[in-house]
């Protein structure tokens, strides 16, 4: 499959028409999947105008994927998000817990 989105632009925030044409999706999409996804949620300033990160734009991605491509439905969606976090929080313990278990054996060395 190729991606037919753009690269991210290396910058700190972007516009919602910005954000929006790099997500392939209207304004108004990204502004009620912001009342959706609780994850989303572009930082306000002045006038509550809505300047989105680059996670943003990839959870953005993520969503669209979701819901365009996979045919999911925003119930779908939600589930299938909250399951990858916790799939990412689970192999984050597993990585620690190993740093841990070598950091105690060189301890042991050390100590001896």
């Amino acid at each position: 499959m190729v991606n037919t989105l753009a690269s991210i632009p290396d910058k700190k925030y972007f516009s919602i028409s910005e954000a929006a044409g790099l997500c392939k999706v209207k304004p108004h999409t990204l502004r009620f999947w912001e009342k959706e996804f609780i994850a989303l949620n572009p930082h306000t300033k002045k006038g509550n105008r809505r300047y989105y990160k680059r996670d943003d734009i990839l959870l953005i991605r993520k969503i669209r994927i979701l819901l365009y491509e996979r045919g999911l439905t925003i119930s779908g969606a939600k589930k299938n998000l909250s399951s990858l976090n916790e799939d990412s929080i689970g192999s984050l313990k597993e990585e620690i817990l190993e740093d841990l278990e070598e950091l105690h054996n060189v301890l042991k060395k050390v100590v001896k």
